[in-house]
This record gives C-alpha cells, sequence and structure tokens, in this order.
C-alpha cells in the first residue's frame, strides 16, 4: 500500500462544524452507525464495482490533525478551545466494514458501515464518499469495456484527460482491478506494480524525415518490443507500408501497429490484410481514439481485426455517466449496549433509508455457483439454507422468488477494530483476479449493457419490520 501525505483536512467544513456542535452538545462519547450505499448504478448497468478501499485505509489510518491545521482553525474564530484541543489530541477509533475491493455490488447496499464515536464517524464521511465513489465509478466504467473486447486486451491510455493527478492515478489503479492489462501512467506502475504500456506520439513521426525513418530508428531502440503509430499521414498508403518495409528488415522480436484514427473497422481490415499478405502474421494490431464499451462492441461485430484496444478520457472520466453517487447515512445509535435504527423518510421512495447495522450476504446456487440474490438482515441474523427461501424486491414487494439449492455468503470484512487496522490487505493482482471470478457468478442477464435483469436485493423479514415501523411512527399523523 503506497502511503500518502496527511489528508485530515480534506473534508467538507460543515464536518468540522458539527463536530464542534456535537462536542458542545455534550455528544463525544455517543455511539453512532453510518453506513455508504449507492443508489443508482451508471450507464443503466446491472451492477458496479468495488474498489477504493486501500486508499480508505490509508486516510483511515493516517487521521491526525497537525498544529497547522488546529491553528486554521483557531483563525476561523468559530471553535471553541476545548473543541480544537480535542482536534490535537484526535485518535480513530471507529469500528469499519467494508464490502471488499473487486465485488460487484448493487444498489441500497451497505458497501461501507462506520461504528463508533459521532465525531469521528461522521467526520470521515467526505473522504469515504471521495475515495470509494471514484474508484467504484472507474472500476464499473473500466468493467463494461473490458467485457465489450471479448478477451482482447485493454489498456487504459487516459493519464492526460483525467480530472487531476490523483484522478489519473487512481483511476489506473481501479481499472487495473477491473480488468485492464495495464496503463499509460507512469507512476502507477511505480507505485502499484500496473505495467506501464504505450507506443509513440505523432510527434514522434514527424520529428524524422520520413515514417520510413521515423519507424526504422524506433526499431533499432526498442527491437524487443516494437509497436508503430501508422496514422500520422495515411494509414494504408504509407503508414502500413513503411512499418511492413521496417519490420522485414529489422526484425523485431515483438511487433505491432497502432491505429489512433479513422475508420476502425475498415482501416484494421486493410491493414491485416497487408500485413498478412507480407507474411507478418504475427504483427499485431492496436486501436485507440475516444473509444468505450458500444464503439468496441460494435466494431467487433462488424469484423474489425483488432489485437488490442487503447482506452482514454471515455475510461478514465467515465465521461458517459461521471458520477457515482454514493451517500453516507446515519443508520442507527446505540446507547447502553442497545442499537437505536435511525431512518430517513422522503418522498422519493428511492431516497429512504434502511435502519439499523447490518449485515449483507449473497446467495449462490450450490450447482453453478452462480449470485442468486442479496439479502441485507439486522447484525446477528444467519440467512437459513432451507429449500423454498422466499426472498422479495422490496421495491415491489409483489415480486417474490423462492431459492433452492443455495448456500449464503457474509460480503464484508472487517477493516479496523476500534481504529485499529485488522484488514490483511490482498495484493492488487489477487483482488484483479478476485474481481474476474466474481463477475463470473453473475448471469448473462445481469451483464447485458442496455436493459439488464434487476438484481434482487432484498431485506429480511426481520429488517423489513423494524424498517416498515420506523416508516409509519415518522409518518402517521399526530
Amino acid at each position: 500500500m503506497i502511503k500518502t501525505k496527511n489528508l485530515t483536512m480534506l473534508t467538507d467544513f460543515y464536518e468540522i462544524t458539527m463536530a464542534n456542535g456535537y462536542f458542545q452538545s455534550g455528544k463525544v462519547d455517543e455511539i453512532a452507525y453510518f453506513d455508504m450505499f449507492f443508489r443508482t448504478v451508471p450507464d443503466g448497468g446491472g451492477y458496479a464495482i468495488m474498489a477504493g478501499i486501500s486508499q480508505l485505509i490509508d486516510y483511515l489510518d493516517n487521521l491526525t490533525f497537525t498544529d497547522e491545521d488546529i491553528e486554521y482553525l483557531r483563525e476561523k474564530n468559530l471553535f471553541c478551545e476545548d473543541f480544537l484541543e480535542y482536534l490535537r489530541n484526535f485518535r480513530f477509533t471507529c469500528d469499519v466494514w467494508a464490502v471488499p475491493e473487486g465485488t460487484p455490488i448493487f444498489p441500497h447496499e451497505p458497501i461501507v458501515t462506520v461504528r463508533g464515536p459521532v465525531i469521528q464517524a461522521q467526520f470521515v464521511e467526505t473522504m469515504i464518499l471521495l475515495t470509494v465513489n471514484h474508484q467504484c465509478l472507474i472500476a464499473t466504467k473500466a468493467n463494461r469495456i473490458v467485457r465489450a473486447a471479448k478477451g482482447r486486451p485493454v489498456m487504459e491510455f487516459g493519464t492526460r484527460r483525467a480530472h487531476g493527478t490523483a484522478a489519473a492515478v487512481y483511476g489506473a489503479r481501479a481499472a487495473y482491478i477491473a480488468g485492464c492489462a495495464g496503463t499509460a501512467c507512469t507512476i502507477a506502475d511505480r507505485d502499484y506494480g500496473i505495467a506501464a504500456l504505450g507506443t509513440m506520439a505523432h510527434s514522434w513521426v514527424q520529428m524524422f524525415p520520413s515514417e520510413y525513418d521515423a519507424f526504422k530508428k524506433y526499431a533499432e531502440i526498442y527491437p524487443d518490443n516494437c509497436v508503430l503509430l501508422v496514422d500520422t499521414y495515411n494509414v494504408l498508403k504509407s503508414g502500413v507500408p513503411a512499418a511492413i518495409k521496417v519490420f522485414k528488415e529489422m526484425k523485431p522480436a515483438r511487433m505491432g501497429i497502432r491505429i489512433d484514427s479513422g475508420d476502425i473497422t475498415y482501416l484494421t481490415k486493410k491493414a491485416r490484410k497487408m500485413l498478412d499478405d507480407a507474411g507478418l502474421k504475427d504483427c499485431t494490431i492496436t486501436v485507440s481514439n475516444s473509444l468505450d464499451e458500444y464503439i468496441i462492441r460494435d466494431v467487433i461485430l462488424e469484423g474489425a481485426q483488432i489485437d488490442n484496444f487503447g482506452v482514454g478520457e471515455r475510461l478514465i472520466t467515465a465521461k458517459s455517466e461521471p458520477v457515482f453517487g454514493g451517500v453516507y447515512k446515519l443508520a442507527a445509535l446505540e446507547k447502553d449496549g442497545e442499537i437505536i435504527p435511525k431512518i430517513k423518510i422522503s418522498e422519493n421512495v428511492g431516497k429512504i433509508t434502511n435502519p439499523g447495522f447490518k449485515t449483507l450476504y449473497r446467495l449462490y446456487d450450490k450447482d453453478s455457483h452462480k449470485a442468486l440474490a442479496d439479502v441485507m438482515t439486522l447484525d446477528g441474523e444467519t440467512i437459513p439454507e432451507v429449500d423454498g427461501y422466499e426472498i422479495f424486491d422490496p421495491d415491489a414487494v409483489w415480486k417474490r422468488k423462492k431459492l433452492y439449492n443455495f448456500y449464503a455468503k457474509n460480503l464484508r470484512v472487517q477493516l479496523f477494530d476500534h481504529g485499529k487496522l485488522v484488514y490483511d490487505e490482498p495484493d492488487i493482482e489477487d483482488v484483479k483476479t478476485y474481481c474476474r471470478e466474481q463477475i463470473d457468478t453473475l448471469w448473462d442477464e445481469t451483464l447485458r449493457f442496455e436493459n439488464p435483469q434487476t438484481y434482487y436485493v432484498d431485506l429480511s423479514q426481520k429488517l423489513w419490520d423494524v424498517k416498515d415501523k420506523l416508516i409509519k411512527e415518522h409518518t402517521e399523523e399526530k
């Protein structure tokens, strides 16, 4: 895990004003439970991908207010000295649970839960949302693109289009977890071991008298991995012929061409024939230029001859829907050891929260090991693995379904126990493998790009009863 600078003050200002308010209200030691969840899957997809836990751990494990932070807050003339002294001696003591990175996740599920003193549990809201929202968004988009490529490697080429330095680095990380083969972001290779990939820019070709001269010099310098950009002037009339000439003369160990503009299907078909006719059947073809899952899907259906894809701006910015939309809501308070569920009511049904301290289970078919449904329960409940276990869609209670021959798995792991890190972070390669395996547990109907089958996310009867009771208490006329 790569350590970052102290980001304690990277927070919404109201987190600090509320903390001061809790302090002056005598609520320093009151225990609260907060859940992070999201309401809709980006791009109308059937699932999202969990990511960002490593950076969240780094943040929570390094929470501390510096003398400069305290002086800055003092100068605001808003905070009492006793509160500033509390911050000076601040130590994170919360419990934290989360769904592991690489796991498919669905709306309304508690993907992160924080339990602890309300000042602390409230304060970390901003960074939890910033970190998890961003990487879940990029991982989800990247996985759609990787699946569209049908096994062909996808390289993340978006560094120069990312929304800032952190977005470039962590976006590359999230994309790799979700299935990308590598990245153009060099620092992501240095820090996370994600293979740095790339060829040349058009400027390299323009620096030489001809494409042939540019390609020959590149082949001399990089004889073991020679991939040439052939669309600086004219792909078929000059670029590919010059590349063929250099490949036949220099015989690099690995050879390829990249096309970054034009009609991808037409150009790759023609280029493939030219390469094959020249006896260069091992020469690969890489394409780039504003690609996304739909373009990739379509050109493959059209018969484009492509071995690799380089995807930039539409991946690293999740251009089609650049907001993940995760939220962080109070779910319960704890007094004298008793958990008191809390709920947020809204006229918008989708914004009504699920109360209480919860456990999240995924139910799998025993034969196929495909995921059948997720069930949220009150903490301490278990899922009876009995034939005919009934689930329903909480947003459409008439949609009931009985499950047979299944087993249940608790999806979440504990990250912190009273502020102590207790989670053994997996290697990024293991996370990537785990993500691929978990995607394979989803049915094809859930994986569709358009109009995917809605995945069941159910509430246990006990949790439903608590929610129903609280809704009635807060909505009945007094």
